[in-house]
């Protein structure tokens, strides 16, 4: 397989510094497990579902040739896991396309997923699903 693009990303601080990219981006970051929490920062589970939603309707957009509306929300969960020993993500993808039927937007949920390198790399988790649901066009913020 030919690369097509690398990157890397670093932290030298854990939880509640920042973290960068070695190209340039860089973020601060706040467990939301600390005492006080820093609002203004991001976390491991907002950066999550920033890159599989991204990667996700990119790629449906790339399968409907941009010729309909998509959208896709992730919604990423910290549970305790349950020998209480550390933690894991619930993950959940929801995928809808604007104009299509329940059956037309699985289909393409399906084919999107399939494609995408994010939901390659969670494939196989138990804590991971993806849903197909009716397009909204004002997604909650």
């Amino acid at each position: 397989m030919a690369l097509r693009y690398r990157t890397e990303a670093i932290n030298t601080d854990g939880g509640d510094a920042s973290s960068r990219v070695s190209d340039g981006m860089e973020v601060s970051v706040s467990s939301p497990l600390g005492p006080n929490p820093d609002p203004d920062a991001t976390n491991p589970e907002q950066l999550l579902a920033l890159a599989w939603a991204t990667c996700l309707n990119s790629t449906a957009q790339a399968i409907v040739k941009r010729q309909r509306r998509t959208a896709v929300r992730i919604e990423v969960e910290l549970h305790s896991v349950e020998n209480g020993i550390g933690y894991e993500f619930h993950v959940d993808a929801f995928l809808s396309a604007e104009g299509a039927s329940p059956e037309e937007t699985a289909d393409l949920l399906a084919a999107a997923n399939a494609r995408c390198p994010v939901s390659k790399l969670l494939a196989g988790s138990s804590t991971v699903a993806v849903h197909a649901e009716s397009y909204t066009a004002a997604l909650p913020v």
